[in-house]
């Protein structure tokens, strides 16, 4: 209670600091978002420090590192933006409707793809409470907090690759934009294979990290390398949802935002019951994110076929 309510008191810092980012990544200055996040980064891990192990002030202590990190980030975001002259509050009352409609439509996206972990977390959770008990909940939970770091990083690669896509696909620049999101597909697989090899080797020693038990620390090393399947078709997914609301196809990155849970649910309905009980559940996750990256790249092809065929028709008709 002590720790959500100091959170709360500093939470327009926190949406000041995430949302003020995205403009300087999105102007030109990535390495300056970068630092800015950093700097956040970097004061709550010393404040932590300082609050908690120092001055003893417990979990009161540690909420105020957060609040005043997210503080850091926004000061610096907003620093950066005023001095380029890139923020202003004017807009005239005639567009705002539209202006929000714009930001909720291609907004849901990113929301979804940052909620839909927690949607599967939560399914997944209650499969293996029914099925493997809080002992499956408990490797889980040390799967989850590891590979989550993987999947963070491709969401940066898209990210990162979504401003990019947007002006080739705003200057028309069709094999600039393809070239593009191959460097985003390739570097991601890149990322993925780093991120598998790393897993794999040092699966043994995530659950002890953790604190777990000997015996869920044996399940966390049995049972990494089945997540660890999925991992590239994550890389998939991720890429091609950026790229979709990078380009103006907002209801494509909409069902592969959140088809993953969907099939995930069904999967676990089914699959569990049928062929093996806790073991199913794991590779429900796997094979719900397997069928998701198969989708993904069938929507791409679709709408690559759609997009470059209509501009060549318009290439084509005389004005």
């Amino acid at each position: 209670e002590e720790y959500i309510a100091v959170i709360a008191l500093g939470t327009a810092l926190q949406v000041l600091g995430v949302g003020l980012v995205p403009f300087i990544r999105n102007h030109g200055g990535a390495v300056y978002a970068m630092v800015a996040m950093a700097a956040g980064f970097i004061t709550n891990i010393i404040l932590d420090y300082v609050f908690v192990w120092l001055w003893h002030w417990g979990v009161g202590g540690a909420a105020w590192a957060t609040v005043i990190a997210q503080g850091v980030t926004m000061l610096i975001a907003l620093a950066y933006l005023l001095a380029k002259k890139q923020f202003t509050l004017a807009l005239p009352l005639s567009r705002a409707a539209h202006t929000a409609a714009m930001i909720l439509r291609l907004g849901v996206a990113p929301f979804g793809l940052a909620l839909s972990p927690n949607i599967s977390l939560v399914i997944i959770n209650r499969f293996s409470v029914a099925y493997g008990g809080d002992a499956a909940v408990a490797t889980y939970a040390v799967i989850a907090y590891v590979i989550c770091i993987v999947y963070l990083i491709f969401q940066g690669v898209g990210d990162g690759s979504q401003p990019l896509l947007s002006r080739c696909y705003g200057e028309r620049a069709f094999a600039k934009l393809k070239a593009t999101r191959r460097m985003a597909y390739g570097f991601s697989m890149v990322l993925a294979a780093a991120g598998c090899v790393t897993l794999f080797v040092t699966r043994g020693s995530l659950g002890a990290l953790f604190g777990t038990s000997a015996e869920v620390n044996a399940a966390v090393t049995a049972i990494f390398p089945i997540f660890l399947v999925s991992v590239p078709f994550v890389a998939i997914a991720r890429i091609t949802t950026a790229s979709f609301y990078a380009t103006e196809q907002s209801g494509l990155s909409y069902i592969l935002t959140f088809i993953e849970p969907v099939l995930m649910l069904v999967l676990m309905l089914i699959l569990p019951p049928l062929f093996g009980g806790q073991i199913m559940v794991w590779w429900s996750t796997v094979f719900a994110r397997i069928l998701t990256a198969a989708l993904a790249l069938f929507l791409k092809h679709w709408a690559d076929r759609r997009v470059f065929s209509e501009d060549r028709l318009r290439e084509e008709t005389p004005a």
